[in-house]
């Protein structure tokens, strides 16, 4: 998925109007829903993704109930969600495989070689609903190496872009409100270190890192022994 990403960044650096969606989902179910609707009625899942946003997560998926985007929420519960994802959208793959090879019993039994060879392309050519998933890691959950860590497990659950800021961790403010406190340049700096060293040492050469900043609605920069 990091090639394919790759890709359409370049596709879109030439030609902007291939631009991509990546669509907020919160729940294997729905991202699963939204990808099978997205192929009938597209044809195809070129250029979709699948994002979680860490404020979802808060509100949808945290054991300690509907908090805000404030990074309190269990620091596994993306990585577990980016895990269901992939299963539901694998499922997805099967039900559709199965229901071709059902028809395409079918047109054996028939003798309609037509039929059977317009099912066998279908196959040959089947488009999987597994897509670039972009998964927010907030501000990383701690210091560099809780962020290390925590990259890892979202990577190794099939995160091919990881979205972090440069906010301190535990004074997390939701990036549309005020009062966010953002981390000198070092300490953001070895965080991004931290992403691409998690990418590398799992063997996605071409990882995808989105570094945003908060800079401009911050209204304090701390100071971090």
């Amino acid at each position: 998925t990091a090639d394919i990403m790759r890709a359409d960044m370049d596709a879109f650096d030439a030609d902007n109007t291939k631009y991509t969606q990546s669509l907020g989902c919160w729940h294997g179910f729905v991202g699963q829903q939204k990808l099978i609707s997205i192929k009938k009625h597209f044809g195809s899942t070129k250029r979709r993704y699948l994002y979680l946003s860490g404020w979802m997560v808060a509100a949808l998926r945290s054991e300690f109930g509907p908090l805000p985007d404030q990074s309190m929420h269990e620091k596994t519960s993306v990585a577990s969600l980016v895990n269901e994802l992939y299963t539901f959208l694998r499922q997805a793959d099967a039900r559709e495989l199965g229901l071709l090879f059902s028809e395409l019993d079918k047109a054996i039994a028939a003798d309609d070689q037509a039929k059977a060879k317009e099912i066998q392309d279908a196959i040959d050519n089947f488009e999987t609903h597994v897509v670039p998933i972009v998964a927010d890691i907030d501000a990383g959950f701690g210091n560099a190496e809780a962020t290390y860590l925590m990259a890892k497990q979202m990577i190794e659950a099939g995160a091919c872009a990881l979205q972090i800021e440069n906010q301190v961790a535990d004074e997390k403010q939701c990036g549309h409100q005020d009062g966010k406190v953002t981390v000198p340049h070092a300490d953001f700096h070895a965080k991004i270190r931290a992403l691409r060293h998690a990418f590398l040492e799992l063997g996605v050469d071409n990882g995808i890192i989105v570094a945003r900043t908060d800079s401009e609605g911050a209204g304090l920069t701390k100071e971090i022994a």
